[in-house]
Parts: structure tokens; C-alpha cells; sequence
């Protein structure tokens, strides 16, 4: 069974809104979109290119404000302090991957490599910090993290931003202003 489908498969065993349910949504979804772009080339490529981004830029903003600070909270300190430098790794090669465009010769020998190391995060989260939040929250306060959660990504910004990256603090300082012009690029390369 494909990753993609086992997290569909586990979500859909969680209740609607369930913040797990949620991430194993996002996290089927990165690894579709990751296959796409590792399969594709031209337009096809580069819109998966810019919808992986975005998910990633959302996903991982809304992991370090809401879901890390539960998990750490939880028990889990150390296991959150290496995700946010996973993280902050992972938003420093989605950077790179963004300047050097899907064109690039350089895209495609390191898309591969960034490709890994968002998997051995995605099952990191799945091994370890996803059951901590099962086995110590109730139904309730995992589908009010998940309604927290998907706040977040509404506000969220739509590009990697490195220096905010891996800490609370800073994103909470930089966010809004990252996401308003994040926003504006956005619209302007549809236009």
C-alpha cells in the first residue's frame, strides 16, 4: 500500500476536524504532489511545483504555531525541537528549490533530495508525534487544534521563508507581513 493511500486510510478512520486527520490529509497530498512533480515537465510541472509550495508553506507555518507547541507540551520536547530544525531545513531547500526554478538542471538533482527529507519528516510526525497527540488529547481538543490549525493556514504565508523558520517567536513576528506579500505575489504571477 502507497503512502498516499495508508494516511487517507488512516485519516478517515479519525472524526471530521480531528487535527491528525487533518495533517494525514496534508501529508497524503505532499507526497502526491511530490510524485507529480518528479513526474512531470513544463506547465504541468511547474503547477505542481507552486501547489506543493504553497501546502508545504501552510502545512509547515501551521505545524510550528499550533501542533508543536502541543506535542512539546505533551512530553514531547525533544522530538518538537528536532522537527522545527527538520523544518527549517526543509523551508531553507524549498527556498533554493523556488530561486533555481522547475527549468533548472540544479531543480532536478536536488529536488530528489529535498523530496526524502520531507518524507522522513512526514513519517517522524506520523511515528512519533501524531500518536502523542492521540494517546494524550481527547476527541474534542484534537478537533479544536484542528479548527486552530486550519485558522492558521488561512493566514498563512504562501512561500518558504528560512529566517522565520523552526521558531514560534519569529513566525509570529514575521507572519503577517510574509503572508500579506506572499498574497500579492501570488496574484500577480496569476494575472
Amino acid at each position: 500500500m502507497s503512502h498516499v493511500t495508508e494516511d487517507l486510510r488512516k485519516a478517515s478512520e479519525l472524526p471530521e476536524g480531528d487535527v491528525v486527520r487533518i495533517l494525514l490529509q496534508q501529508h497524503a497530498g505532499i507526497r502526491q504532489l511530490c510524485a507529480t512533480v518528479g513526474s512531470s515537465e513544463g506547465a504541468a510541472k511547474r503547477q505542481a511545483f507552486n501547489d506543493l509550495r504553497v501546502l508545504l508553506a501552510v502545512h509547515e507555518t501551521a505545524e510550528e504555531l499550533v501542533v508543536h507547541p502541543v506535542a512539546s507540551a505533551r512530553g514531547g520536547e525533544t522530538l518538537t525541537k528536532a522537527l522545527n530544525a527538520d523544518e527549517k531545513e526543509a523551508t531553507e531547500m524549498l527556498a533554493r528549490l523556488e530561486e533555481v526554478g522547475v527549468d533548472s538542471p540544479e531543480f532536478d538533482e536536488s529536488f530528489p533530495i529535498f523530496q526524502i527529507a520531507v518524507e522522513q519528516h512526514a513519517e517522524e510526525e506520523e511515528r512519533v508525534e501524531f500518536p502523542l497527540l492521540l494517546a494524550t488529547l481527547g476527541e474534542t481538543e484534537r478537533h479544536m487544534m484542528g479548527k486552530r490549525l486550519t485558522a492558521t493556514e488561512l493566514i498563512a504565508p504562501t512561500r518558504p521563508h528560512p529566517g522565520s523558520a523552526g521558531s514560534v517567536p519569529k513566525q509570529l513576528a514575521t507572519m503577517p507581513f510574509h503572508s500579506i506579500v506572499d498574497r500579492v505575489k501570488d496574484a500577480l504571477s496569476r494575472s
